[in-house]
Order: structure tokens, then C-alpha cells, then sequence
């Protein structure tokens, strides 16, 4: 990579254009200084190790003593998603040219240039030498003091600083504790992830995760107070809202505690034990509802086996059960979406784990959240589903049904994303995973797929829609048995894992959330 020996100073907005302020704090007092630093020959692995020691998300990378790139934990995720070896020289990570701003510049000119041009960390000149960095998280302390335009629906306001996971729209990578969330669906089985995202740590060897299995084992079963009601719950709604009465009824039972009075340990151990009987819970309450009897977890097999087993009360084909790992995985944590932001609102009043979980339940329960992929699967229906590759135009009948919806401005489920801006990288990994299965839907679903991403590039040009994780979900899941009126509750069962890795998160270090209204 060739390296610059000259930094390339951001030019100031008009000030004109800016909110007045009563009180205006200066970039000097925003700041972090000194900035945390590095040579350009280090190796990477030592940026990664001082960002973990000091608690930074960036690192200005000198060229003796002028700086000339930036490397930040993107740098390192993106850099580490295609290369293996850390010990490469920062160098090769940083972003370059380095764009830096100047000490006297108006704190609210930082702010909207970072916000436009997708910064979080901007290092800060004197004369021309390293004065600190700033970041964005500093700048909303601007935004606190005048009247900030907020955008609906919070789209791209930065609430917390994570290491749980991260979503980067424009690239299609997402990633859980620092690994690739499809390379994790590709490799490991679920448990190995579940303990990542509440340990912080893959298991390192056969005995750790043996540990970890028989550790949570045991939680898959549901108390005998809370299955003596679930017949009741079953008769009054859907395994989703009667999964919420459950999880509050056990959370009571179990005298789970506020997090704001407990420590890790019993705080982890409430956790584990709410997400290991959820997968349980929604089975009972599925075969319940059908009038069938519950089946019970087998302590001989996984929990993607254990789901399907509990579902249908049949041992699944290794193929279906590693099928619907990959789904599980793939949906255990996609950065602040509104469950998981409401999990973390939730948990910052010092509340119990269980009311957290029963909040994020609800707020996934709405169709514009977790309640899409039997949508997407609906959509092949109406189109005619395999039927139409024996046309002569099967394309035809795609556009009759999906050009209308577009043309009126309506959604086409399966498509489109609130933060992708390209392939939605679980949209890829699913769609390989039913072509690995096969089936009447897959082709079809391919076809649709091709022709609607056309319509949609020619009726809404520069959008860049594609299929997002929904599409080939419900094509897998139907495949693997799993019956459309249980997918969302599905989606619910693996998203626990990701809202108790925040929750978690969220009340170690804690400060109620609490903003402002306009």
C-alpha cells in the first residue's frame, strides 16, 4: 500500500448554516489528547491490543512524528475479514489519505462533516502537529447543547459505544464480538457462538465446549409451574405472544432479580437460562396450540436438532439440522435494531433480564421487525410459486404481480433493508444454503429474486435494493420443516442470544437511557 507523507485538511462548513448556540465548547475541550498513536511499521496486532488497553476505538498512525493515517476497529474487522495475519505493519490497515481538522474550528462544523461523510474519529491539528483526536460520541455533547435535527426514526444516530457487534450497511459485513457473523454460520455450530456472545470468548477446545453444553442443558427444560399454564397460553394467541407471557411468568417464578442488584454471575445465569427454555417454550406452545403434546428436549442433541425435534417429534437429517443452525446464527445479533435497542433501554432502569427480554419479544413481534420471512415466502405464493417455471414467460408472471407494487409505492417483502446499501450478506449466505438443499421453491426464488432487484433498479434507480435476510430464510426454513406460523417465534429463538449478550453489556456499565424530545 503506498503510504502518504501528507495529511489533507477538511475544509470547514459555512458557519451560517449552523444552529445557533447559547454556549459554544471548543474542539480543544472535546478532545482526547494526546492521541493514542503508532509507527507505521508496528504490527497490527499490537494497534489491536492497545485499543483493548486503553479503551479507544482509533489509533493515528505516525510517520515519525507526522501523522499519515488513521487505523479504528472497522479498519482492523475490514482488513481482518480477508487476511488472516495480524502481524502485518499498520500500514496495510490504515485508511489513507488521512483527513484531519484544524484545533480553532467550530465544534458544530466537525460534527456535521462527520456526520456526512461517516466518520466516528477525526484526529485534530496545531501548526500542523497532532493535537488529539475527536470522536462522535464528543460532538453529541454539541448536538445536546443546540437544537439538533434528529432524524426519524434515529436513523444513523450513534447511542452507545458496543463490542457485542456491528453492522457496516455500504460494505455488507456484519459481525458478532469481532468475527464474521456468515463465516461463524459456515463453520461452528450454534452453542460456539452462544457462548462467544455471552462469554466473549469461542470455546477453545473440546472440553470448553463440552462444559458449556452441559452447563446449559438442563435450562431447556420448562418448570412444571410454568408448563402447567402453557396449555392456557396456547389456547389465547400465537407461540410469539404467548412466549412473552411465558418468559415473564418464569422470570417471576425463577425470583429473578434487578439487574441493577445482582452481579455477573447471577445476571449470566439468568440469562442462559431465558434464552435455553425459549426454543423450548415456542415448541410446547406451537404443538399445544394444534392440539398435539408437548415433546421434550433431548439432552443428546444440539439445539438446532433439539428445535426440530420438539417441533415435529422427529429426529431431523443432519443436513436439515445444520440447515437451521445457519439461519439461527445468522440472526442472533445485527447491531441496534429496535428489539435490541429496546432490550438496552429496558435494562438501563435497572430492571430484571426477563422484563428486558419480554420488551425486545414484543418489539420484534411488529411486521416491520421480525415478522417478514413467511411475508417473503407469501409473495413466491402469489406469484404462483414452482408452478410458473412451466410457462412459457415465467418472468411475465413475476412482473404482473410485483411491477404493480412497486409502481404504487408499496413494499416487496423480502427487499430492502433499513442499512444495507448492497448484498445483504445473510441474504447470500441463506441463499447458498437453500441451493445446497435444493427444492421446488429455490428456483423460483432465484427467479424472483433476479427479476424483482430488476424492477426494482429500473423503477427506483440509485436505491440499490436487494434481497435482505427474509427472502431465503422462509425458502429454508419451509424446506427444513419448519411451518410458516413459526418463523418469526423462530427468528425470536436465536435474537435471545444477541439481546442478552446487550443486556449484559448494557448493566455492566450502566447509565439510563434518556433522551430528549423535540
Amino acid at each position: 500500500m503506498a503510504t502518504p507523507t501528507t495529511t489533507r485538511s477538511v475544509d470547514p462548513v459555512d458557519p451560517s448554516t449552523l444552529p445557533p448556540l447559547n454556549t459554544t465548547p471548543t474542539l480543544g475541550t472535546l478532545m482526547t489528547t494526546p492521541a493514542i498513536t503508532a509507527r507505521i511499521d508496528e504490527p497490527l496486532v499490537e494497534l489491536v491490543h492497545r485499543m483493548h488497553e486503553q479503551r479507544v476505538g482509533s489509533i493515528v498512525v505516525l510517520d515519525g512524528a507526522t501523522p499519515v493515517g488513521i487505523v479504528t476497529e472497522r479498519d482492523v474487522l475490514g482488513y481482518a475479514a480477508e487476511n488472516v495475519d495480524l502481524d502485518a505493519q499498520a500500514a496495510e490497515a490504515m485508511t489513507t489519505p488521512l483527513d484531519t481538522i484544524e484545533l480553532d474550528t467550530d465544534p458544530r462544523q466537525v460534527l456535521v462533516l462527520m456526520r456526512e461523510r461517516g466518520y466516528r474519529h477525526l484526529p485534530v491539528l496545531r501548526n500542523g502537529e497532532l493535537a488529539g483526536i475527536v470522536s462522535l460520541r464528543d460532538l453529541m455533547r454539541v448536538a445536546a447543547v443546540g437544537p439538533p435535527e434528529v432524524p426519524r426514526g434515529l436513523k444513523g444516530v450513534v447511542v452507545a459505544d458496543t463490542d457485542v457487534g456491528d453492522v457496516r450497511g455500504t460494505e455488507g459485513f456484519y459481525h458478532y464480538r469481532q468475527y464474521s457473523a456468515t463465516d461463524l454460520a459456515r463453520t461452528r455450530p450454534l452453542e460456539d457462538v452462544w457462548q462467544l456472545m455471552i462469554d466473549g470468548a469461542l470455546p477453545a477446545s473440546r472440553a470448553e465446549r463440552d462444559a458449556f453444553a452441559a452447563e446449559v442443558a438442563p435450562m431447556r427444560r420448562v418448570p412444571p409451574s410454568v408448563a402447567g399454564v402453557l396449555p392456557a397460553i396456547a389456547r389465547h394467541g400465537s407461540p410469539l405472544d404467548g412466549l412473552r407471557t411465558a418468559i415473564s411468568l418464569l422470570a417471576a417464578h425463577a425470583g429473578m432479580r434487578p439487574t441493577l442488584d445482582i452481579d455477573a454471575e447471577e445476571r449470566r445465569r439468568d440469562l442462559l437460562r431465558l434464552t435455553a427454555v425459549t426454543p423450548t417454550i415456542l415448541c410446547a406452545l406451537w404443538r399445544l396450540g394444534r392440539g398435539e403434546s408437548v415433546v421434550e428436549p433431548d439432552p443428546e442433541l444440539d439445539w438446532p436438532a433439539n428445535y426440530l425435534w420438539m417441533m415435529n417429534g422427529e429426529r431431523p437429517t443432519e443436513e436439515h439440522a445444520w440447515a437451521v443452525g445457519q439461519y439461527l446464527i445468522s440472526t442472533v445479533d445485527h447491531g441496534f435494531n429496535a428489539s435490541t435497542f429496546t432490550a438496552r433501554v429496558i435494562t438501563s432502569t435497572g430492571a430484571d433480564v426477563g422484563s428486558a427480554i419480554v420488551g425486545a419479544i414484543g418489539a420484534l413481534s411488529g411486521p416491520l421487525h421480525g415478522g417478514a420471512p413467511s411475508r417473503a415466502l407469501d409473495l413466491l405464493d402469489t406469484i404462483g410459486g414452482p408452478a410458473i417455471l412451466d410457462d412459457d414467460d415465467p418472468v411475465a408472471r413475476v412482473d404482473a404481480v410485483v411491477r404493480p407494487m412497486i409502481e404504487s409505492g408499496g413494499k416487496v417483502m423480502g427487499f430492502g433493508h433499513a442499512v444495507y446499501r448492497t448484498d445483504d450478506p445473510r441474504s447470500l449466505l441463506l441463499r447458498d444454503v437453500a441451493e445446497r438443499l435444493g427444492g421446488p421453491n429455490v428456483a423460483v426464488g432465484n427467479l424472483v429474486e433476479q427479476r424483482t432487484i430488476e424492477l426494482l433498479d429500473e423503477l427506483k434507480p440509485g436505491r440499490q435494493l436487494r434481497t435482505n435476510v427474509e427472502f431465503y430464510a422462509g425458502i429454508v426454513m419451509d424446506i427444513c420443516g419448519i411451518p410458516r406460523e413459526m418463523f418469526t417465534p423462530t427468528f425470536a429463538s436465536s435474537r435471545t442470544i444477541g439481546w442478552s449478550a446487550n443486556i449484559s453489556e448494557q448493566a455492566a456499565d450502566n447509565k439510563i437511557i434518556r433522551p430528549s424530545s423535540g
